[in-house]
């Protein structure tokens, strides 16, 4: 008994300690303290008069909280942040900066934008001396940059030869009021090259079995419009080689998909209800969304969703530009046809670029972090100017992944791009890469004019590509092909 009794008083001492005692444990809710972490917040935060305890608290799970921030937080500096925002600030200087921001960058735009404004009898006066482009790494801007930004038509001082200038479109062309000769006359030679080539794409069409190899040479320069519909549905794979079976092909993955709609899409049958565009552009949007589950609808596939319905729907509009085509007498039959054609190619595209809209979106995540490994080899003064301004390519390289383009350049120049992305083995996904790269560096000259983090985001995010045409185009595909033949195949050369 005796020893009973020493047993509880034994156990009753918890002042002293032994072998083997309770100590604390600290999970993830109470971190270890931090002195030095807890005096730094005590700065940054207000000293409120609380026990000891309390602060320890208090500071370990803003500890804790600022350790296991994820990407999307604010991060590490939650603390100085909110002390900041507690001073008080001066409207009138905030007001006055922004102003002074936006000011500076419409005054660039307007130096960059082309004289697009001149009238049919007014002369062009001639412009000074074109700046000086820095020093550096030029190896690339020849051939892109320069022969866009500083050679205007009819610049009386342009130093740029003849032939690297590239023409305007048909439309900047009646805005600058009228032709001389010798434009009408590269008219006509164009107009006799566009005909040969759709002589071309017809002849191989036309054949018992398409050639899909020679197909794709036809196509990399470009597709014409009257043969752009079934070139695309071939490039794609959504229409067979052989000609005979692709009516069945057609007639068979329109009931498909419209089977999709009957079983997953609740239709309105009310009389107030219209088949609008919008409508068609929800339905095969949901019907992707439902049938992909690993990734669901992501914004920005919505856009993915256009070209192909223009194109399509232009086949039976009979109208020369994508533009202004009048889609509202396509008869119902073509239309439905049109939906679900555009859902079968849109399909084709996704499964190629898919990991680009899974959770998190680790496709774009790789493909801005490789574009930016890219351009510090093509053009180490831009990477380190936009570098020592703090910006990253993920804040204006995200859209350009994510949109594959389409909201940097006008729409007739996205269906145009396409033409080259369909006749190159995986183009949506590799060979986007190079247009990307080749397209930064074609700004080079005015990305290292801007100062400040402001105007250069502001101009990557706003570029001046209203007037680009297919010649934009065109020179923006042969430099990124270049790119790809000296980096696709030695993915180490853009290794530092």
């Amino acid at each position: 008994m005796a020893s009973d009794g020493t047993r509880k008083q034994f156990w009753k001492r918890s002042n002293s300690k032994v072998p083997g005692s309770i100590q604390h444990v600290y999970g993830a809710q109470h971190p270890p303290f931090d002195p030095l972490l807890h005096g730094t917040l005590l700065k940054a935060v207000p000293k409120v008069p609380t026990t000891p305890v309390k602060a320890k608290r208090v500071s370990t799970f803003q500890e804790f909280e600022s350790n296991t921030s994820d990407a999307w937080d604010a991060g590490e500096d939650d603390d100085e942040l909110l002390a900041m925002a507690a001073e008080s600030l001066n409207s009138a200087v905030v007001m006055e900066t922004a102003h002074r921001v936006l000011r500076n960058h419409s005054q660039r735009q307007g130096r960059h934008r082309p004289q697009e404004a001149v009238e049919p009898e007014q002369k062009p006066k001639p412009s000074p001396e074109p700046p000086v482009v820095p020093s550096g790494d030029l190896r690339l801007v020849k051939s892109v940059s320069e022969s866009h930004a500083s050679c205007p038509p009819g610049s009386a001082s342009a130093t740029v030869p003849l032939h690297r200038c590239p023409s305007l479109p048909s439309s900047a062309t009646v805005a600058l009021g009228g032709a001389s000769d010798p434009s009408a006359l590269s008219s006509s030679a164009l107009s006799e090259r566009e005909a040969s080539r759709l002589d071309k794409f017809r002849q191989l069409l036309a054949g018992p079995n398409t050639d899909l190899e020679e197909l794709r040479k036809l196509s990399w320069s470009g597709v014409p419009k009257p043969v752009r519909a079934v070139t695309w549905k071939l490039l794609s794979g959504y229409l067979p080689a052989n000609a005979d079976r692709r009516p069945a092909t057609l007639q068979r993955k329109q009931k498909e998909y419209f089977a999709f709609i009957d079983h997953y899409y609740d239709s309105r049958n009310d009389e107030v209800h219209q088949d609008t565009y919008r409508q068609i552009f929800e339905r095969i949007l949901f019907i992707w969304a439902i049938r992909h589950p690993a990734s669901g609808y992501v914004q920005g596939i919505n856009d993915l969703v256009t070209p192909f319905f223009l194109v399509f729907i232009c086949e039976h509009a009979d109208s020369e530009d994508v533009d202004v085509a009048d889609v509202s007498r396509v008869p119902e039959d073509a239309l439905r046809s049109v939906e679900a054609d555009t859902y079968w190619c849109v399909s084709r595209l996704l499964d190629g670029i898919q990991d680009n809209y899974t959770f998190a979106q680790p496709g774009i995540q790789m493909k801005v972090k490789m574009l930016e490994e890219l351009v510090r080899r093509i053009d180490e003064q831009v990477h380190r100017h936009l570098d020592q301004h703090e910006v990253k390519f993920l804040q204006f390289a995200f859209r350009w992944m994510n949109n594959l383009l389409m909201r940097e350049v006008p729409l007739r120049c996205t269906i145009r791009l396409w033409d080259t992305y369909q006749s190159e083995p995986d183009g949506f996904a590799h060979f986007h890469l190079y247009v990307c790269a080749a397209f930064l560096v074609r700004w080079r000259r005015e990305i290292l004019e801007e100062k400040d983090f402001q105007e250069l985001l502001l101009f990557l995010q706003n570029l001046p590509t209203a007037h680009w045409g297919d010649e934009d185009i065109s020179l923006l595909l042969a430099e990124a092909y270049r790119l790809k033949f000296a980096f696709a195949d030695a993915p180490n050369h853009y290794k530092k």
